[in-house]
């Protein structure tokens, strides 16, 4: 339903202007040492994990210190709060510039909600949960609901997530104000159409691509609230207090991976010569629709064949002989550290440089010539992009996002692993191919970071 309502008001558009406000700077690093100490650090977790023994390991990973009584607020009148900010950057996109560095609607969605709502998911838990701008309206409606059909699982939520993730990556004009606010419209009433035929609860839960994806990465954050507590533990514990997804709760958490993955490998040198595009003179989206929209698809594909097999053998190589999707749907909870690690590194300077344009273009956001050009220009800053002591420091934070985001991501996976009542060495076993498995994709994830882009 999602991806419908998605692909249908696109199929209706004209062509319009280029993706111009890009989400990322590629810098480079020194590679090397950069994929040696990576590759290695995630390795040593690992060998680490080894020789601790198990009941540590549990007690540590299960240790909560309480910070606060706390009372949860209104959820209801904060979202319809959001909803009305919502309402507002709509009509921007309609009413305000037609420049994506100067509307408030391209630089929310993409700056401030996908990069920095995500990543304060990671750090300070479920914030969705309150925020999301189709809850109020649609409880002051009460429509009638429904239960959503078990069969269903999560397929609604990876149609949505695809339908986001084409639109984001692949379609030529994702920044055009009025094309956004048209996405945000339709994908609004198709929520609010979910929500009434199968339920507010059902369908946030396993169906909206986005109360699902941040509520998945909210149990990455180190604080969390718990029972009118404000507690902080080790990052990633509450992903083993996960049930065990179904397989279509296995490959969304793997599309997470894969879409901000593909952002990065869709700009390298390597992948526009692999399709014939001369890096140098690259000629807009619009040549590569084809080919990137079949590379997402693929390298999807690939990640679930490389997860599900490293799964298999590791429990072959341990003995392993009850049912497989339980276990594969408890250890998919692992990714999420990894996947937001891609996302911190991937977006940092995005997030540093147009956030700076989505403080100005808030300030204004029916262009309405509060501030004039030059004042606009003299307020956004890029100098650390050029200074060499940030731009250090800058590189090292990439590096460490998606190091610390593995070395998490084995954590998890042993956590969860020795809360199945397995043995420690039989834990060990079956872990080492999706150990392996992590090293490799931190290497990879350093190469995205390291390699020549364009686009």
């Amino acid at each position: 339903m999602v991806a419908i309502s998605l692909f249908s008001f696109v199929a209706s558009t004209t062509p319009a202007f280029a993706h111009t406000s890009e989400r990322a700077f590629i810098l480079l690093l020194p590679t090397g040492y950069y994929l040696l100490g990576g590759a290695l650090a995630v390795a040593a977790s690992f060998l680490i994990l080894l020789a601790l023994p198990a009941e540590r390991v549990k007690r540590w990973c299960e240790a909560r210190l309480a910070l606060a009584q706390i009372a949860a607020p209104s959820d209801t009148w904060i979202s319809l709060a959001s909803f009305a900010v919502l309402v507002v950057l709509i009509l921007a996109g309609y009413l305000g510039s037609r420049d994506p560095l100067d509307n408030p609607l391209p630089l929310t969605v993409w700056t401030l909600w996908w990069i920095g709502l995500t990543i304060a998911h990671a750090l300070f838990g479920n914030l969705w949960r309150y925020l999301n701008p189709w809850v109020g309206p649609f409880r002051l409606l009460r429509l009638r609901r429904a239960p959503l059909p078990y069969h269903l699982g999560f397929w609604p939520a990876i149609l949505g997530l695809l339908g986001f993730a084409w639109f984001e990556l692949i379609y030529p004009a994702p920044d055009d104000p009025a094309i956004l606010a048209r996405a945000v419209i339709a994908y609004s009433v198709a929520t609010w159409i979910g929500m009434a035929l199968f339920g507010e609860q059902a369908w946030l839960a396993r169906a909206e691509a986005f109360s699902v994806f941040f509520g998945l990465i909210a149990r990455v954050a180190p604080l969390q609230a718990e029972d009118h507590r404000l507690t902080i533990g080790i990052a990633g514990r509450r992903l083993a207090d996960l049930p065990p997804l179904p397989p279509s709760g296995v490959l969304f958490v793997l599309l997470t991976l894969a879409t901000v993955s593909f952002d990065g490998l869709s700009k390298t040198f390597w992948w526009l010569s692999l399709n014939g595009i001369n890096p140098l003179e690259f000629p807009g989206r619009s040549a590569v629709m084809g080919s990137n929209s079949m590379g997402l698809i693929l390298l999807w594909l690939i990640l679930a064949a490389a997860f599900l097999a490293c799964l298999w053998i590791g429990r072959a190589l341990a003995g392993l002989r009850g049912p497989f999707w339980p276990h594969a749907g408890a250890l998919a909870a692992s990714i999420l550290p990894i996947s937001i690690g891609y996302q911190f590194a991937h977006y940092l300077t995005a997030l540093l440089v147009n956030g700076q344009y989505a403080a100005i273009a808030l300030s204004d956001p029916f262009a309405l010539g509060w501030f004039d050009s030059e004042d606009r220009m003299h307020r956004v800053t890029t100098s650390f992009l050029s200074n060499h002591a940030s731009v250090t420091l800058i590189w090292n934070l990439q590096a460490a996002g998606i190091v610390i985001g593995h070395i998490v991501a084995v954590l998890v996976a042993h956590h969860i692993t020795l809360r199945l009542d397995t043995a420690h060495r039989t834990a060990l076993l079956s872990q080492l191919p999706l150990a392996v498995l992590m090293v490799a994709y931190t290497l990879f994830g350093l190469w995205l970071l390291s390699t020549p882009a364009a686009g």
